[in-house]
């Protein structure tokens, strides 16, 4: 990595903090469910394509026909012109490399309905005040996850911590900006050099703090969910985040300074989870006591 301008912030004087409110957000079936039960000519057309592109035939588990008919409605929506290759495979989602409208490049991330980790996705979703009533269906807690994982998104972008772009949601498949270019996707943290270690702890644990005052936390945040993109430290994988109010929220929180503060000690800088831990919670009012 070049020093210089590396890491600059988003927004230096703060972004448009929403604070603490929220939305109830709906795990109804979606248009995608219709058109899956439908199953009409076209709709099978389409299944055909994708299930014979080869990009996709090694990752059939992934793709139940609600799944391709999510990707059906986001094609016709404008989201994805045509499908590439995989960026990412993991137990809970496949993340595909896709192209936008106007030759832009974007990320489609596809969540599996039957993810082994399901149960884990409930402790983070149960005691979040946006999701007050869901049940106990796999589908349902998948959507959910999906959604809040776009609205954490949106949420982090109006607090001025660089997110990936959140664009479309259908179902179990979220569009997003792309993070790469031509050689591939964008590097983590903890597969880099870095040259400036104490420039990127300050701008990592400045938008922890953004993200807190914001009322939400990543839940998971490590040297492997930021990458670098374009100059800046871009924070990715926010469908675990919680909101200050979730009953582990506290917990989370420390985990997430622990770790970071762990990672950056290895690079030489002084810093512990405590004194992160600080920095990130001491704006006035403290949220989490709201």
């Amino acid at each position: 990595m070049d020093t210089g301008n590396e890491f600059e912030l988003l927004d230096p004087e703060g972004g448009d903090i929403p604070g603490d409110e929220w939305e109830a957000i709906d795990v109804s079936d979606t248009e995608a469910d219709r058109l899956a039960r439908e199953r009409d000519r076209e709709f099978h057309q389409f299944q055909k394509r994708i299930k014979d592109a080869d990009q996709f035939k090694v990752e059939q588990s992934v793709f139940d026909d609600a799944t391709f008919a999510a990707l059906y409605k986001l094609v016709h929506d404008g989201h994805v012109v045509a499908f590439g290759g995989p960026l990412s495979t993991g137990k809970e989602a496949n993340v595909y490399h896709a192209l936008g409208p106007d030759d832009t490049d974007v990320a489609v991330k596809v969540y599996r309905i039957n993810a082994s980790n399901f149960r884990q996705m409930r402790d983070y979703l149960e005691g979040d005040p946006r999701f007050e009533g869901l049940g106990g269906k796999k589908k349902d807690v998948v959507l959910a996850w999906v959604k809040k994982e776009s609205a954490n998104l949106e949420r982090a972008r109006k607090a001025g911590v660089r997110v990936p772009t959140p664009i479309a949601t259908e179902r179990n498949v979220l569009v997003m900006e792309y993070l790469g270019d031509e050689d591939g996707r964008a590097k983590r943290l903890g597969e880099l050099h870095i040259e400036n270690p104490e420039t990127a702890y300050e701008v990592l644990a400045e938008y922890m703090r953004r993200l807190y005052a914001a009322g939400l936390i990543h839940g998971d945040l490590s040297e492997y969910n930021v990458v670098f993109q374009d100059g800046q430290l871009v924070v990715i994988d926010l469908g675990q985040g919680v909101t200050v109010h979730h009953p582990n929220s506290r917990e989370f929180l420390i985990r997430d300074c622990e770790n970071v503060a762990n990672f950056f000690a290895r690079q030489g800088v002084d810093v512990t989870g405590d004194e992160l831990l600080e920095f990130v919670t001491q704006p006035e009012p403290d949220p989490s006591r709201s």
